[in-house]
């Protein structure tokens, strides 16, 4: 898919449930070495979560929703089915989704919120890179193509 619809929003899909059991699955199967979420890393610290993470958040000009597995709207469960968790999603003004970091792209970045800003932006500056050029196609046949009045 082209990147071409404007950014309504980032999602952050969290590679665990949410809700009082979902959590405390989670934090037994970290603690047993069972369950693992980069995005948690990135995100919380063992008892809380970051604030570097909100600072970073709240700077990025864009809403920024985090949700687990099992609080994922229709759009978000179908990308997440497809690329895998735990995983960051655009969110379009066209009510479409497409992925913006997935799992290798988080699991690298050992935990730190600072380098998850550097790879968000990156990402971000790639698909508007993109969608730029893909709006700056010629529509149509070109004259380089045996059209037009070349002699």
């Amino acid at each position: 898919m082209e990147p071409t619809a404007a950014l309504d929003g980032l999602v952050g899909v969290y590679h665990a449930d949410g809700g009082p059991i979902g959590e405390a699955k989670y934090v037994i199967g970290k603690l047993m070495g069972t369950a693992h979420c980069a995005l948690c890393d990135i995100t919380h610290s063992p008892v809380r979560r970051k604030p570097a993470w909100d600072r970073m958040v709240a700077q990025l000009g864009v809403p920024f929703q985090l949700i687990h597995l099992n609080e994922m709207p229709p759009a978000i469960a179908a990308a997440t089915t497809r690329y895998g968790s735990p995983a960051v999603f655009a969110r379009l003004c066209d009510g479409t989704v497409e992925p913006v970091l997935l799992l290798a792209d988080l699991e690298i970045l050992g935990g730190s919120v600072d380098g998850f800003a550097v790879a968000l932006r990156a990402a971000l500056a790639r698909r508007a890179t993109t969608a730029r050029e893909t709006s700056a196609q010629p529509v149509g046949p070109s004259p380089a193509a045996g059209h037009g009045n070349a002699r």
